[in-house]
Parts: C-alpha cells; structure tokens; sequence
C-alpha cells in the first residue's frame, strides 16, 4: 500500500514540475512577444495558459484521490494540502502572463524598450516559480525562504518600472495610453511574484507544519 502511495506522490512532484515549467513557459512568450512584438509568441502564451488550467484540474484529482484513497501520514497530508494550495497560485501566473500577453496588440508594435525594468522583472519572477516549486519537490526550505526573499529584488523593479514610465510621460504626454499599458503589464509580473511567494510559503508549511501567513489547508 505504501509503495502505491509513494508512487503516486512522486507522479504529483512530477506533475508538479510540468505545470512550473508551464508557468515559466507562459512568462517567457509574453515577455518576449513584448519585446519583439511577436504577437504570435503572444497569442501561444494564452494557449499555454489554457495547458496549466487542465493541469491544474489534473493535479487537483490526483491529490484527492491519495487524500480519499490512501491513509497518508501528517508529513504526506502536509505535502498534499500544499500541492493543492502551491497549484491555484500557479494558475493565477498562468492567467497573468495571458493577461499580460492581452494587453499588447494595444500597444500597436511598440515593444516597451523605453522602460528597460520590465524584462527583468519577467527574469526575476521566471526565477522565483522555478525554486518554489524545485523547493517543493525537495522539502527544501532554505530554498523556499531564499524565494521569499527575492520578492524584494521583483518590488524593487516595480518601483523603478513606475518611476520610469512616470518620467516617459512628463517627457511626452501623447505616451500616456501607451505608459499605463506598460505599467500593467509590470504590475502583472509584480504579482506574479507574490504568487511565486505564495507557493514558497506553502512549501514552508508542507515542511514545518506552520504557515507564516496564518494560513490553514
């Protein structure tokens, strides 16, 4: 019985890794449609994103059925609830990179090179979901911290974003459309690191049994 379960768990942190590389997909084809204007990257973005809600679907069944199926011990349980927690953040960066990826056929070709912070925070929140979820698959908790952690680099280049697209419109005010745009796509990102959070802290509780937001299963 056991070796079944154990089985089964391994098919979850597998499944777990397909659906952050996903997420890591979805970020990396709108921040690169954005860069290049490819809308094409852009419009395959969104497809992928359609991918991680049928993943999401996928990993939510398998971890019913080894709650429903299977007698799994506290650390076990831990893991599970986590999973079922760590895959509705990962399905709202899904949605955000498809939200970033509808925001640019408004900027009509232009790429946002005036606001050179945006790239990096797509880099940066790129790094953030590959740990969590590595840290997940681990029980690695110092990893799960270091992501928590780096959520400050993403706030940082937000600010920096902000303070950039603030300056690109005091210079032409004609760019005002052009600079909101931008910024949402910049706050999209921002949250996408919250949700990287998110999961981080989640892989705190499958490990410790304490979630720091006072969060329960």
């Amino acid at each position: 019985m056991r070796s079944r379960f154990d089985e089964q768990l391994a098919l979850l942190h597998r499944e777990l890794i397909e659906m952050g590389a996903l997420c890591e997909e979805a970020i990396a084809m709108a921040a690169k449609a954005l860069t290049t204007g490819d809308l094409t990257l852009a419009q395959k973005a969104e497809q992928v994103d359609s991918q991680i809600d049928q993943m999401e679907r996928s990993i939510e069944s398998l971890c019913l059925k080894l709650l429903l199926q299977q007698q799994p011990v506290a650390t076990d349980l831990r893991q599970i609830s986590a999973a079922l927690k760590m895959i509705t953040d990962m399905e709202r960066i899904g949605d955000q990179a498809s939200d970033i990826s509808e925001i640019l056929p408004c900027l009509r070709g232009r790429t946002g090179a005036e606001c050179e912070y945006i790239p990096q925070m797509a880099e940066a929140t790129i790094h953030m979901v590959t740990r969590s979820v590595d840290a997940y698959v681990r029980g690695d908790l110092p990893l799960a911290e270091s992501v928590i952690a780096y959520d400050d680099t993403v706030d940082d280049l937000f600010d920096k974003a902000r303070h950039e697209l603030i300056q690109l419109v005091a210079k032409n005010p004609a760019d005002g459309e052009y600079a909101l745009d931008l910024l949402m796509i910049a706050k999209y990102f921002e949250r996408i690191g919250d949700h990287a959070v998110n999961i981080a802290e989640w892989v705190e509780f499958s490990v410790t049994g304490t979630h720091k937001g006072g969060k329960q299963p």
